[in-house]
């Protein structure tokens, strides 16, 4: 029967004229097409109002997260000296450091990204302003033994370079100032040898998106995720270990500062302020000195900074703040927004340890030394053993204490 009926229908069909069998194809298109969105949308409907199941109502479960944590064994004594802080750890810490190198990532620090996670597990890390006066961090890895989550990663700047070098690190970063001109940082990536991990290179798993990581949804460019074991395995497979293809080792010119055990009393240094611009002060920083750690602890915009990781306040044995020129990069990229600072040469450095402030200056005679902290004496400064913060500030900033 109905095979009698369509085949009656495409003799008539076939009897029409070439304009008539257009219009009837148009009328049957538009009919399809009511007909499926109608099906599509109570299919969809049915799905939104039926029960939530528990994927459906956690979609982040199935994202990626670090490895199940590594601890260092409180048995085995700690004899091994961490070479970027000074910080003491156990020979099965040292066995897995010998074999990569250090690695750095940038974290962002906009109101709306905090908390982040990771900055507590650093063992260095750098912060200056981005632009507009907020301000990122860079977080140096090598010495911790468990594998850290890190985020939110954002892009690079040209001056994280310059003291990047230092260490040889592998580079973890989401793009990048590329305006050409002086600011154009994923041009002099490519210029200095950077050992690279742009996320645009490499995208999920090892980088993901965790849009519920503050427990509400938060905009696009605050979550970007990663973890220093995803990262430093990217890094081996393309050949960057602890040893290049000649087979040099990163550290082989390294120059490590000189570090000592903390004061056995404390000083009366016990607040410092470090103003970036005065026109955000939500980047304010406070370092409250905190006696029984023998640390600072940090606050920024006047609120406690944590990690997201642990739910503890960051807070750092050692505190540098180094005064540099700041300047426009003047590229042409629309608001003039791209900075650049002074990272070669000599300035004002203020060293906070053991609840106490040494005035000195800070010394890198080109892009690729070390930089170096001296007192008045032009004797270097011994660091407290343990994390070490260093931001670079505007000349003329005002930092109290």
């Amino acid at each position: 029967m109905f095979m009698d009926k369509l085949n009656k229908l495409i003799i008539i069909f076939q009897g029409l004229s070439s304009i008539q069998k257009i219009l009837v194809l148009v009328i049957l298109g538009v009919v399809f097409y009511s007909s499926s969105s109608a099906v599509s949308y109570s299919i969809f409907k049915s799905i939104g109002s039926s029960p939530i199941t528990k994927e459906r109502s956690s979609p982040t479960a199935s994202l990626p997260t670090a490895a199940d944590p590594m601890a260092e064994d409180p048995s085995e004594p700690k004899t091994e000296t961490c070479p970027l802080n000074g910080s003491s750890h156990t020979k099965k810490a040292k066995s897995f450091w010998e074999k990569r190198r250090p690695l750095a990532v940038m974290i962002e620090n906009h109101t709306e990204a905090r908390s982040q996670s990771g900055l507590s597990s650093a063992d260095v890390v750098y912060e200056a302003v981005a632009e507009g006066g907020i301000t990122r961090f860079m977080a140096i890895f090598y010495c911790n033994l468990s594998d850290v989550q890190v985020g939110p990663v954002r892009s690079a700047r040209t001056y994280f370079l310059d003291w990047l070098v230092e260490y040889d690190a592998l580079y973890a970063h989401v793009g990048g100032a590329n305006t050409p001109g002086p600011a154009d940082a994923l041009s002099q990536i490519i210029k200095y040898g950077v050992k690279d991990l742009n996320q645009f290179s490499i995208g999920f798993p090892v980088f993901w998106r965790d849009y519920q990581r503050l427990g509400r949804s938060v905009a696009t460019e605050h979550t970007m995720y990663s973890t220093t074991a995803k990262l430093w395995e990217v890094g081996a497979k393309r050949g960057w270990t602890a040893t290049n293809s000649a087979g040099l080792r990163w550290d082989e010119d390294f120059v490590a500062w000189k570090f000592k055990d903390p004061a056995t009393s404390s000083g009366q240094v016990t607040n410092i302020k470090v103003n970036f611009w005065d026109s955000q002060g939500g980047y304010d920083v406070n370092w409250v000195y905190d006696v029984a750690l023998g640390s600072y602890k940090r606050k920024n915009g006047g609120s406690d900074q944590v990690d997201l990781n642990n739910k503890t306040q960051l807070n750092s044995k050692v505190v540098i703040v180094q005064f540099e020129k700041e300047s426009n990069a003047n590229d042409g990229y629309p608001g003039n927004v791209h900075l650049l600072y002074g990272t070669i040469g000599s300035g004002k450095a203020l060293v906070f340890q053991d609840g106490n402030v040494t005035e000195g200056k800070w010394i890198k005679t080109n892009r690729l030394s070390r930089t170096k902290y001296v007192d008045k004496n032009n004797k270097e400064i011994e660091l407290n053993k343990g994390q070490i913060w260093i931001q670079t500030v505007p000349e003329g900033s005002k930092v109290s204490y």
